[in-house]
């Protein structure tokens, strides 16, 4: 399972202008490309919503080997309501810890040389206060989970990810597909897992040629599979083939054809100005302002 690939991590935003200023100016990434789609996902990309939407990648470097995030943003949706299934993103970056004093950006004490560093909407990120490596500073993602036997037995033997730390006392496993990549870390809650509305998705590719295999066997084992095997098209990008899952627990897992993404997450250097040109275009806040209505809470 090598050629597995961890990509990225949705999550849905109500402010794209504060949460442009975290990623960008706090955590130090990059907008690798940004793009506006007229109607909702045919893959539930941005939600079960129809409307719509925008979709803005950022990262510390490249997708080819970056780990990075993925930022949904639909219109008219001005907040979601958090869950306990995100338990945040570890990243290495004594940078990111020097932004967020000189912004005055709230920071907590979590740990010896770690931070907690919250992201509009309330999604966690810790701070490692050491030098940013040169590689991807993003260690892991840290997901809830009901039963740690079952999601391991899930993700390892059905999904082929590689079991490389048991912690007794955090109840925690630590698992990969390969060196140098981002790690998902399950962590037991003792209870169920409420994945609000903000639920989000992580992402890994894999050759084309495993798609319809990772589809066999989950519905061999009678799990979930949200959207069966499908292409989804990007216009004047490359057409992306997905298969979408769930975990005993409701978290979604996105695996895609790994040679069409890599045309098709190609960075744009004009990502950053079509963000910013989109943010300014944005009049839906006024719009509703002027009717005296809050914006949508999903």
């Amino acid at each position: 399972m090598s050629l597995r690939r961890a990509l990225h991590f949705v999550f849905k935003v109500g402010d794209r202008n504060k949460t442009a200023t975290f990623y960008r100016d706090v955590l130090g990434m990059k907008v690798l490309r940004h793009e506006e789609f007229e109607e909702g996902c045919k893959a539930t990309c941005n939600g079960p919503y129809d409307g719509k939407w925008s979709k803005t990648m950022v990262g510390f470097g490249p997708e080819d080997n970056h780990f990075v995030s993925e930022l949904t943003y639909n219109y008219g949706v001005g907040e979601y309501h958090l869950g306990n299934d995100f338990l945040g993103i570890t990243l290495q970056s004594s940078q990111a810890v020097s932004n967020a004093r000189r912004l005055g950006w709230p920071l907590l004490e979590a740990g010896q040389g770690v931070y907690l560093a919250e992201a509009p909407g309330g999604y966690s990120f810790y701070l490692v206060d050491e030098e940013q490596p040169q590689t991807d500073p993003i260690q892991k993602v840290s997901l809830a989970v009901s039963d740690l036997q079952r999601s391991t037995h899930y993700w390892s033997v059905l999904l082929g990810m590689q079991i490389l730390e048991r912690d007794a006392e955090r109840k925690s496993v630590l698992l990969g597909f390969g060196d140098g990549q981002c790690k998902l870390e399950l962590r037991d809650i003792g209870g169920p897992v409420d994945h609000g509305t903000a639920f989000g998705r992580i992402a890994f590719s894999c050759p084309r040629t495993q798609l319809p295999d990772i589809e066999a066997i989950m519905k061999k084992e009678n799990q979930t599979i949200i959207t069966p095997l499908v292409s989804l098209d990007t216009p004047g990008k490359a057409t992306v083939e997905v298969v979408i899952l769930a975990d005993p627990d409701g978290h979604e897992i996105c695996f895609v054809a790994d040679e069409a993404f890599r045309q098709l997450s190609a960075v744009d250097p004009d990502g950053n100005a079509l963000l910013d040109a989109a943010i300014a275009a944005d009049k839906s806040d006024e719009w509703f302002a002027r009717r005296n209505k809050p914006k949508a809470s999903a």
